[in-house]
């Protein structure tokens, strides 16, 4: 006889805890108080009781964020009644500054009044029809928008889902200096620290050096900058050969590197990316997230390079200029055409979400009738010569870039070294340094060592010069801190 009987086992006893399934929840009073009539006291005594996670940070800082209360131009306004100049626009994403137009809030009433939610594929709003016409209009050459999510990371989810399934490959090369986003897909592209928190095991992805390592040059030390750029294209079409090209989906890259510091790429770079694209039959995926939408004095930031027309492109941010999350990725003409009868095999509930739709319709129907982007082009002179000045006048200041309205600062300590690596912590220097910059009215990101200038593109002259003074003043602190002493006398305006 054969014995096949399942053994006995007990399962172990639940811990079990009350999780108030039939109770009715009691709730503060307070939540039914109109908004902007919390005091100080309350709101912090509400956060103490009832913390929330940060994302980049620990969650402790939550304490020493300030309550930020309403917004005018490019200002913010605390519970303590000081203003700050938001100097980075936020994420660099609120381009227009905190007066939303009066079209984008309209907008926005009349869309959740009469339909605020459908589904993309059950049903199809007018305003999805209207944006994406007019998207396929102001977009260059044969691209034409594809998806509409809701943050740039799911925009980078989308292209890199776009060209696995239009090429059949799966590897994706991007840089190490580069940011993509949080989600899974995106944080294994992105080069920076935040890959380290748990990105780095997702397969597929494979990093090269850009024209910018932080320890040497391409070519060597006394190359020209044509050696430098011919050396560094050298050097990532040996490892497309090495990674086998026909197991390579797309490269993918920011067109303008911006957490990690203002990268514009150097002449005939991005020239030779598409061209090594072209040789083997991959993408060339263009990380317009940060950029796109006027920040770089171009609608996107590949405009800026010559004869360079992308696969895929991604953007958000300045799509809506972040008064609602949304984004868009792009593709060519051929890879649209690949899906007619496929599907792309990547979406989410909120793609073309209606409401966040109609912002962003008016929101680009904004920026071409105040020409945000011609008046971003025309501000750049003034900017890069505050940056200029900036850094001739700050024996901390390493080197400055800046392209349109977006620039950054390199720190260096006394002896010429980076000050703060990936995998160091801020020291003394940079908080002495962020608390005069707060002291100084100022508010916005930071990327030690570098020091992001992204101000809204609606800023006038008047307030880019205050903003430079502000940060001056912030930058002596910075200064002294790190051991220097002043060369130069500041003058008291720029």
């Amino acid at each position: 006889p054969r014995g096949a009987k399942s053994w006995g086992r007990s399962l172990p006893s639940i811990s079990a805890k009350n999780n108030f399934a039939d109770s009715n929840p009691e709730v503060d009073p307070a939540h039914f108080q109109p908004l902007g009539s919390w005091s100080s006291d309350k709101l912090n005594a509400s956060r103490k009781e009832h913390p929330f996670m940060m994302t980049w940070v620990p969650g402790a800082a939550r304490h020493v964020v300030p309550n930020m209360t309403h917004g005018e131009g490019v200002y913010l306004y605390d519970d303590q009644g000081k203003q700050y100049l938001d100097w980075t626009s936020q994420a660099v994403c609120a381009n227009l500054g905190h007066d939303v137009p009066k079209g984008v809030v309209d907008a926005a009433a009349q869309q959740m009044a009469t339909l605020p939610f459908v589904y993309g594929g059950i049903g199809i709003t007018e305003v999805r029809t209207r944006l994406n016409q007019l998207m396929s209009e102001i977009l260059p050459g044969d691209l034409r928008a594809a998806v509409y999510p809701s943050s740039g990371a799911e925009a980078n989810e989308a292209g890199i889902m776009m060209a696995r399934r239009f090429t059949g490959r799966q590897k994706i090369i991007s840089w190490y200096r580069s940011y993509h986003g949080a989600t899974a897909n995106a944080g294994a592209a992105t080069g920076d620290f935040r890959r380290w928190y748990g990105s780095d095991e997702v397969p597929g992805f494979v990093k090269a050096f850009n024209p910018f390592p932080l320890f040497f040059n391409h070519g060597g030390p006394n190359a020209t900058e044509e050696e430098s750029v011919q050396a560094a294209l050298n050097m990532l079409e040996e490892q497309i050969l090495n990674e086998g090209p026909d197991n390579i989906a797309s490269i993918m890259m920011e067109s303008v590197v911006g957490a990690g510091g203002c990268l514009v790429m150097p002449p005939g770079y991005m020239q030779g990316i598409r061209a090594l694209c072209d040789k083997y039959g991959i993408l060339m995926h263009v990380d317009e997230v940060m950029v796109g939408f006027g920040r770089t004095g171009k609608l996107f930031g590949f405009q800026n390079y010559e004869g360079v027309m992308p696969d895929i492109v991604s953007s958000a941010k300045g799509i809506s200029s972040a008064a609602i999350p949304m984004s868009m990725t792009a593709c060519s003409e051929e890879i649209m055409d690949f899906f007619e009868d496929k599907p792309l095999g990547w979406g989410s509930t909120y793609q073309a979400h209606p409401v966040a739709m109609a912002v962003a319709y008016e929101n680009i129907k904004y920026l071409i009738e105040k020409n945000i982007v011609g008046r971003s082009a025309n501000m750049a002179p003034l900017f890069e010569a505050c940056m200029q000045k900036l850094a001739n006048d700050h024996p901390c200041i390493k080197q400055y870039r800046a392209i349109g309205m977006f620039g950054c600062f390199d720190v260096h300590d006394m002896n010429g070294a980076n000050p703060k690596l990936q995998h160091e912590a801020a020291h003394a220097a940079f908080h002495k340094y962020k608390d005069a910059y707060l002291e100084n009215g100022l508010v916005g990101l930071h990327r030690y060592p570098h020091i992001h200038c992204a101000p809204p593109l609606s800023i006038s002259e008047e307030e880019l010069i205050d903003g430079f003074q502000r940060l001056d003043r912030a930058l002596d602190v910075l200064d002294d801190a790190l051991g220097y002493e002043k060369e130069v006398q500041l003058e008291t305006a720029i």
